[in-house]
């Protein structure tokens, strides 16, 4: 009993100590130019948010979505970065969200691919930040066996003062495979500005598969909750990601669309209430199954929502030269920050 007492003792311990084990609050190593500059008074800002499914492309069926693929081949992977980085420049956003970006994952050779990612971009790029929301030495699930690796990340050419990873709840598994699941989180980011508040930009990617929970319902209030904080502080913030809930309305999900309408109600959103209700919802699409029975992007999951004290400019689901890339389609937005008040 004594030697199996041990070896059960060392299996736990090597399981914990090889997976991503976060703090609820903690910080994220961020990386800024020394030359960036500061996000100026009243200044309008583009944003770009995507989830950019590990570089992958579109010609895989995987397994976790019904089909048997585990994994795109590296030449597929290198194609789908360069492709990514095209459609970056071609937009040229001020600030970046992408979600699903891989770093050590077994199914992508380990490689870090916010890395090769910002060597195919302008030098200006040169400040990030990232936070794991999937890590594991070893995942023993049959279609991996081997490491994994995910991150939030956020690219930008100004200046990045701080960045804060935020644990939100997870689904309701036993210990040992919540061990080896994903950690969903969000990123805040800090982007100091001259004599005026903070911007604060989070960036976020829920849980998806959650049927028969409330786990997606708890994420909501936690972002809520987050966000009332800044409102309280008076700092002008937005945030963006892949948030796996269809928007309210009479045509969607009414399931999906109740757990995501407060912050419909209380927020900005793009793509907003309208524009997915809208006569030409399919514009707002930001989600195109890799099924191959399924040929156009078929509904919206991805949004940014905004302070009251930003004002939205332009704003679109960049569908052109896109519905190769990734499963999502990038989503666009222009605010401007309020000016000394």
């Amino acid at each position: 009993m004594g030697i199996l007492a041990v070896l059960f003792a060392s299996f736990v311990g090597w399981v914990y100590f090889s997976t991503l084990q976060p703090d609820r609050v903690q910080s994220a190593l961020v990386t800024t130019q020394v030359d960036a500059p500061l996000i100026s008074e009243e200044e309008e800002i583009k944003l770009l948010n995507w989830n950019v499914q590990f570089m992958a492309g579109k010609g895989y069926y995987f397994y976790y979505e019904g089909g048997s693929d585990t994994r795109p081949s590296s030449e597929d992977i290198t194609r789908t970065t360069e492709e990514v980085a095209q459609v970056i420049k071609d937009e040229d956003p001020d600030i970046i969200l992408l979600q699903e970006v891989d770093d050590g994952a077994k199914r992508t050779d380990q490689e870090n691919q916010l890395e090769r990612l910002l060597s195919h971009l302008p030098d200006e790029y040169g400040s990030y930040a990232s936070a794991f929301y999937w890590k594991a030495a070893f995942s023993p699930h049959p279609k991996i066996l081997g490491s994994v690796g995910m991150k939030l990340s956020v690219i930008s050419r100004y200046k990045i003062d701080s960045a804060t990873r935020y644990q939100i709840a997870l689904k309701p598994d036993n210990w040992f495979v919540r061990q080896f699941d994903l950690k969903r989180a969000i990123l805040e980011l800090r982007f100091p500005r001259d004599e005026e508040k903070d911007f604060v930009v989070f960036n976020t990617h829920l849980t998806a598969f959650a049927f028969g929970t409330d786990v997606r319902s708890r994420q909501v209030k936690e972002i809520q909750s987050l966000l009332k904080e800044r409102s309280s502080d008076d700092h002008p913030w937005i945030i963006g990601g892949d948030f796996n809930l269809e928007p309210p309305g009479p045509k969607m999900d009414s399931k999906e669309g109740e757990v995501i309408k407060p912050l419909f109600d209380n927020y900005r959103a793009v793509p907003g209430y309208d524009e997915a209700n809208g006569s030409n919802p399919e514009d707002w699409y930001t989600h195109f199954p890799n099924d191959p029975d399924i040929n156009s992007p078929d509904r919206t999951i991805d949004y940014f929502f905004l302070a009251d004290k930003l004002s939205l400019g332009e704003h679109y689901v960049r569908q052109k030269g896109t519905l190769n890339i990734s499963d999502h389609l990038p989503v666009v937005a222009e605010v401007r920050l309020p000016g000394a008040s």
